[in-house]
């Protein structure tokens, strides 16, 4: 396993549309691996592999606390097929848009349909955080981020400030 870099906004590769897995194999058990050590290392409680420069529809997800053994769930191909009319508020952060947090209104539960690591199909209904990071995860397979979910003016400044710190990891890159 290996820790891959992850893709920060405003990188456009974060606004890529993922492509469906076709092969359920060794080197997908090792990326879903890589995504999942990449995910506790940064750390976070979910990833999808377009934040890892590869425009796949997977997603790990791991909600257990530090204390708890871990228990890791892999999506492959996952696909929201009904939303409830219910809505949850979740405080939302993203590993590729570091340090920054947000209220965002979701449906409150989902119903999911993926397939496993061995391309066997199943379908979860998720509710509370489960349903809140699946769906967060799922939008970055769509090139969606949560900060299309808040207002323009502060999607705007959050987009301004990580121009500009990119802008200035270059000039330090080129300085260095």
């Amino acid at each position: 396993m290996s820790i891959r870099p992850l893709v920060l906004l405003p990188d456009p590769v974060l606004r890529q549309v993922s492509k469906p897995v076709e092969a359920f194999d060794a080197q997908l058990k090792r990326f879903s691996d890589d995504m999942l050590e990449t995910m506790y290392e940064a750390p976070g409680i979910g990833l999808a592999a377009i934040q890892v420069a590869e425009p796949l529809r997977v997603v790990v997800i791991d909600l257990t606390k530090d204390d708890e053994p871990k228990l890791p769930q892999i999506f492959i191909n996952p696909e929201i097929l009904s939303r409830s009319d219910g809505i949850n508020v979740h405080e939302e952060g993203c590993l590729s848009i570091p340090d920054y947090y947000a209220d965002v209104e979701r449906p409150a539960s989902i119903r999911v349909a993926y397939q496993d690591l061995q391309g066997n199909k199943h379908e979860l209904n998720a509710d509370g955080l489960l349903a809140t990071c699946l769906q967060h995860e799922i939008d970055h397979l769509n090139g969606v981020l949560f900060i299309d979910h808040i207002s323009r003016l502060k999607r705007d400044m959050v987009v301004r400030k990580f121009k500009k710190l990119a802008k200035d990891r270059a000039a330090g890159a080129l300085v260095g």
